[in-house]
This record gives C-alpha cells, sequence and structure tokens, in this order.
C-alpha cells in the first residue's frame, strides 16, 4: 500500500512538473512572437523616415 502512494505521488509531481514546462515554452513562443512583431514595427517606422 505504501508503495502505491509512493508511486502516484510520483506521478502527481512529474505531472505537475511537465505542465508547469509546458507552460513556460508557451510563454517563450509568445516572447518570440512578441519580439519578432516589435522589430517589424521598428523598422517600418524607420524606413518611412
Amino acid at each position: 500500500m505504501n508503495k502505491r502512494i509512493a508511486a502516484v505521488s510520483i506521478a502527481l509531481v512529474a505531472a505537475v512538473s511537465l505542465s508547469a514546462c509546458a507552460n513556460t515554452i508557451r510563454g517563450a513562443g509568445r516572447d518570440v512572437g512578441n519580439t519578432v512583431t516589435g522589430t517589424k514595427g521598428a523598422v517600418a517606422d524607420v524606413a518611412r523616415r
């Protein structure tokens, strides 16, 4: 019974850790996308001058 509780606990910790990692990767993707958008806007401003 104790081994079962330990296994379930480890599985839950692993699931939480993986979901946190997925959120971090998704956030990094958004940051990169925003950087590209900002760079395009800056280039357009410079080109207009």
